[in-house]
């Protein structure tokens, strides 16, 4: 049970994070600077950004990623040995990281917003 209220407090303290200092910036800001994860949606897996809802994309990467750290953190918090918990926690950050958004271009390619199709 502690695990779960660690993993959900952890997904909303993350997420708040993302909505106050990501989301909120790259809507407000004139010059439109990308966040990190859309540049790499844009080069990566060829999103459309014309066909695509920008607020609607970044309340994707916003969910995507505190969900991304939630997952790790509570992985790492499972495993007893601190050199473990370093090595566990990069492959598995990496891992999910990358898994996860291939599932946002996956949810939009089936939405037909990715360039070259």
């Amino acid at each position: 049970m502690k695990d779960i209220v660690l993993f959900i407090m952890t997904f909303l303290f993350t997420l708040l994070l993302y909505e106050l200092f990501i989301v909120k910036r790259a809507k407000n800001e004139k010059k439109k600077k990308e966040p990190l994860e859309v540049t790499y949606l844009v080069n990566h897996y060829h999103l459309d950004l014309k066909k695509i809802s920008y607020p609607q994309l970044l309340q994707i990467i916003a969910i995507t990623s505190s969900l991304d750290i939630s997952i790790v953190v509570t992985i790492i918090l499972l495993i007893p040995n601190f050199f473990l918990e370093i090595l566990v926690g990069f492959v598995s950050t990496l891992v999910i990281i990358l898994l996860s958004y291939h599932l946002v271009y996956l949810f939009y390619k089936k939405k037909g917003m990715i360039k070259h199709e």
